[in-house]
């Protein structure tokens, strides 16, 4: 009974593993008869696993979604990794799941082997949370952008720019990226017929949803990098270029912006904020040397502000 109860979980772990397994191939993983795993596929269907099965020579079994939530297998890493994103969820961006998380953390917790109890907790006593105010996105929001982006539907809905104007979008979903405390659509605006980058919380969504539509290739090959540039420079009213007397490497992911390399102890770097005294902060944390290209506005702010400072030195 033990080594059947076994076989159980492995052929379940199996199961989750991939979409589709062969009668073959899970006999061959098992180390028994194709007949077996007939039988241990009707156990886990009677305890509530829907297991669907393909008929035929090159049939197999897929696990399916349920009426109800079965138990689920997890191997050590997948329970602590499960802990942890329960406990950072519960206080993150998504607004209204953090009720529901604190409660799946305390199932999982009550479940978990004590040895790996111990690893969770020890994280969790070990980690400070900052709070920090932000905007907050309706996770049947992300869901249903998430479901279009899978299905290829166009979405309708009402967007609220930066400046506050609002207007009707149409767009084909690519992905969602979440960056920092904010959620980022990336879609082909139809109307517009390019690229764009819309804030999650800002989507009011018009049902029903659109037409169904061809995927496109993502923007520039990587949708991770269109975004990486969209925030730093092409989405702000502010933008400036700066050469920084350092090699590119060494600012690379220390700041906003595109690094464009120029030799081994220079690079320019393109970037946007919201006003002249937000760039004049980035570029002064970099703490290296630099020359402003452009735009003069940025050039005779940092006057001013060097003023300051010197006046500020001298008292």
């Amino acid at each position: 009974m033990v080594e059947t109860s076994a076989r159980l979980l492995r052929l379940l772990s199996l199961l989750q593993l991939r979409v589709e397994w062969s009668s073959a191939d899970l006999a061959a993983r098992l180390e028994v008869a194709v007949r077996t795993v007939r039988r241990d596929v009707g156990r886990l269907r009677s305890l509530g696993y829907p297991i669907h099965a393909t008929p035929g020579v090159s049939g197999g079994y897929r696990l399916g979604a349920g009426v109800e939530m079965p138990p689920l297998l997890l191997d050590d890493e997948e329970a602590v990794a499960v802990a942890v994103g329960l406990s950072t969820a519960a206080g993150g961006t998504v607004a209204g799941i953090e009720e529901s998380s604190l409660r799946a953390l305390t199932k999982l917790q009550q479940v978990l082997p004590s040895r790996l109890r111990h690893q969770v907790n020890a994280l969790q006593t070990a980690t400070v949370a900052i709070n920090r105010e932000g905007p907050r996105v309706d996770p049947e929001v992300l869901t249903l952008i998430a479901r279009a982006c899978r299905d290829n539907e166009t979405l309708r809905f009402n967007y609220r720019s930066h400046d506050g104007s609002e207007g009707i979008r149409r767009a084909e979903p690519h992905r969602l990226v979440c960056w920092g405390r904010r959620w980022y659509l990336v879609a082909w605006d139809t109307d517009r017929q390019d690229w764009r980058t819309f804030r999650a919380d800002r989507v009011l969504l018009r049902t029903p949803n659109g037409p169904r539509f061809a995927p496109r290739d993502p923007p520039g090959g990587d949708v991770a990098a269109y975004v990486s540039q969209r925030l730093g420079t092409a989405m702000w009213p502010v933008q400036a270029r700066i050469r920084v007397h350092a090699p590119a490497a060494s600012i690379a992911g220390r700041t906003m912006g595109i690094v464009e390399p120029i030799d081994e102890q220079a690079c320019f770097l393109s970037l946007g904020g919201e006003s002249l005294n937000v760039l004049a902060l980035i570029v002064g944390m970099l703490d290296i040397d630099f020359d402003v290209m452009e735009p003069p506005e940025l050039v005779d702010h940092l006057r001013r502000l060097a003023g300051r400072y010197q006046r500020a030195a001298t008292l």
